[in-house]
């Protein structure tokens, strides 16, 4: 592929800007499952505004209700977008959900859900993992029992994102408990107040409410809900997850954090050598600083080994995400040219959930002490980004299929190798 953009999209890059700049205050640093109360309130706003444009799916055909945009342009929306950690109500909607009705859908189903999508009506959210079915999805017990023109479920999903704000689910559940575990399975949709829902907060380590448990207990979902061929959902819900895997959002979002611990690195070294250190120079202070210097804490604060290796690692970090940004690149251009990335959306999974633990790893280290304190605390840094990131990117490389999985993806459907 040529990785160069063309004047039409940079000029389109240009005008995103323009738009996030007016729209966006200058100090949201929200990441898109960060928001709770107002920020939820603002987002929902703002994903508005952005449906009036026409930029909520803008490359989906214009009776999708997108604008038929080419791919690229709408990597260069989606990198904006993320880049300035822009708020996305219909996130999962525009990333899973739609795509997967687009090419599976029936009629009657894109009419119904493609238009709530596109204007930012419809808040979905994702029923796959199960608390025994995680990794090995297709081990998944929800049960679909077919009652004339409707299906009974019952079963639990969890760390469903935003199922307590959402309005719509789509989900994996079994109608056939003899089939091959692959095959007994179906794709379904369902309103979230449907009789017999209950959603439950899970907690994560970072203390944030995002994920969700949902119980299906009798809920009953009309047949017109199911999507695609009874027991062949499996291979629906695969796809989903091949969309989910591609997205570029992750490389602009980490390439936005890389340049503030970079900021932030820049600013401490000039506070250094203005010298902060050297009025440190008498009586107690100067004792303090003295012991610094020697063992570990000095290697880390002060000298020019220690500010050649922290110039090092930002250079490498800064060179892995050029790398990750253009394998985001690569399943755009599949999809631009009509192709669904598969091993091609698993290696730029693995990277950036990867590279993302890296990242944060290498932040907390470099910012010290202060780097571990959340926001809140008078004495953090970055509203906390590093404390936060450190945790919560422990499960990136867990979503939407473990590295493992992911490898094992690669090693079979790119580079032909047999299972063991």
């Amino acid at each position: 592929m040529d990785y160069r953009f063309t004047p039409e999209e940079d000029a389109f890059r240009t005008e995103v800007r323009t738009f996030l700049r007016s729209e966006i205050p200058a100090d949201w640093d929200f990441d898109p499952f960060e928001l709770t109360g107002d920020t939820w309130d603002f987002a929902r706003e703002f994903t508005k505004k952005l449906a009036a444009k026409g930029w909520v799916a803008p490359a989906w055909p214009k009776e999708y209700g997108g604008q038929g945009m080419g791919y690229m342009k709408q990597v260069v929306l989606s990198e904006e977008l993320a880049y300035r950690r822009a708020p996305n109500t219909a996130l999962i909607g525009v990333t899973y959900a739609g795509p997967t009705l687009i090419v599976y859908g029936n009629e009657e189903q894109k009419k119904q859900f493609i238009p709530g999508i596109t204007s930012a009506d419809i808040v979905w959210c994702q029923g796959y993992s199960e608390p025994n079915a995680g990794s090995d999805l297709a081990s998944l017990q929800t049960r679909a029992v077919r009652d004339g023109d409707d299906y009974i479920i019952n079963g639990t999903k969890i760390w469903s994102s935003n199922a307590h704000k959402a309005n719509w689910c789509f989900f994996l559940a079994r109608t056939d408990a003899e089939a091959p575990k692959h095959k007994g399975i179906s794709y379904f949709i369902t309103p979230m107040d449907a009789p017999g829902i209950s959603v439950r907060p899970l907690v994560n380590m970072a203390d944030e409410h995002v994920f969700n448990e949902i119980v299906f207990d009798n809920v009953r979902v009309p047949r017109k809900y199911l999507v695609g061929e009874e027991n062949r959902g499996w291979y629906i819900g695969m796809t989903t997850l091949d969309f989910e895997r591609s997205n570029i959002s992750s490389a602009a979002q980490q390439r936005r954090t890389l340049e503030q611990l970079t900021d932030y690195v820049r600013e401490q070294a000039g506070t250094q050598s203005n010298g902060q250190t050297g009025k440190q120079t008498n009586g107690q202070a100067s004792k303090q600083t003295g012991k610094q210097t020697n063992g570990r804490t000095g290697k880390q604060t002060g000298g020019k080994p220690a500010r050649d290796g922290v110039k090092a690692k930002l250079a490498e970090l800064a060179i892995e995400n050029e790398v990750g940004r253009y394998l985001s690149y690569r399943v755009a251009s599949m999809q631009e040219r009509g192709q669904i990335p598969n091993y091609e959306s698993s290696a730029a999974k693995v990277y950036h959930s990867e590279y993302g633990q890296r990242l944060a790893g290498a932040g907390l280290q470099m910012m010290g002490l202060t780097g571990q304190l959340l926001e809140g605390s008078k004495h953090s840094r970055l509203r906390g980004r590093f404390a936060r990131t450190y945790v919560t990117s422990i499960g990136s490389t867990i979503a939407a299929g473990t590295s493992e999985i992911q490898r094992g993806i690669i090693a079979q459907r790119g580079l032909g190798l047999s299972r063991i």
